[in-house]
């Protein structure tokens, strides 16, 4: 699995260089293909039923599953890429939302919340530890900083499988829900809106957005549980 994260983190960062003023999703999307196919592996994406690219990419009002296109990226958006690996049979799950050109310092503190969201998770991924201490660091840190967890996504278990159990909500209370054990590798998964948390799915049957129009996040690691503490495997 550390091989599979390790390929899913060289193909984003090669995609990172290419997030631009003027540059499109179906770009990026062919980058990763080359970069993950290169080290004799898959996106796990492509296991998913009828999804047909290699990565999600999820500009603005965009939360989750959005469809590469060839729109361009313009100064001001924010972009989130989720891209998986599958390698030897077994998938790892990452993604990070960027900045194209330059945003305000609004912004920036919006993107700045999802990130100190996803530390705090990770540091509650103690063996011993419930889910719920995850989804609680989550769901404090967004919004105690005036921003909403989308409650219908969440993280989940990665293995042999994209997505398996556990669930990991970003909305929950310490001490709630499965207990995380030695062995275990999860993805953690901030998920929320700068407005509101409703969400809605947009007519391409895949893009899921904001109902309101705001602007949402996007921040996801997989992470081994182990006895000396959790272990960042997608580490960018």
């Amino acid at each position: 699995m550390s091989q599979a994260a390790r390929i899913a983190v060289l193909a984003l960062k090669e995609v990172e260089k290419h997030i631009k003023i003027g540059a499109t999703g179906i770009e990026l999307d062919k980058v990763a293909t080359e970069v993950v196919r290169s080290h004799g592996a898959e996106a796990s994406f492509h296991t998913v039923e009828n999804y047909q690219y290699s990565i999600c990419v999820t500009d603005n009002d965009k939360v989750v599953h959005g469809l590469p296109t060839k729109e361009p990226l313009q100064n001001g958006d924010i972009v989130g890429i989720d891209i998986g690996a599958l390698y030897k049979g077994f998938h790892s799950d990452l993604a990070q939302t960027y900045v194209v050109g330059k945003v305000d310092k609004e912004v920036e503190g919006f993107l700045t919340t999802g990130e100190l969201a996803l530390k705090k998770a990770i540091a509650a991924a103690q063996a011993g530890n419930h889910v719920g201490d995850i989804s609680q660091a989550i769901q404090e840190t967004i919004e105690g900083a005036g921003y909403s967890v989308v409650k219908e996504l969440v993280g989940h278990g990665v293995g042999r499988k994209l997505h398996e159990e556990p669930l990991i909500p970003g909305i929950g209370e310490a001490g709630g829900g499965a207990v995380l054990e030695e062995g275990m590798v999860i993805a953690i998964e901030i998920i929320y809106n700068q407005g509101k948390p409703e969400v809605v799915l947009l007519p391409d049957g895949w893009s899921i957005a904001t109902k309101d129009g705001s602007l949402a996040g996007l921040f996801e690691r997989t992470i081994a549980i182990t006895k000396k503490g959790p272990v960042v495997l997608t580490q960018l």
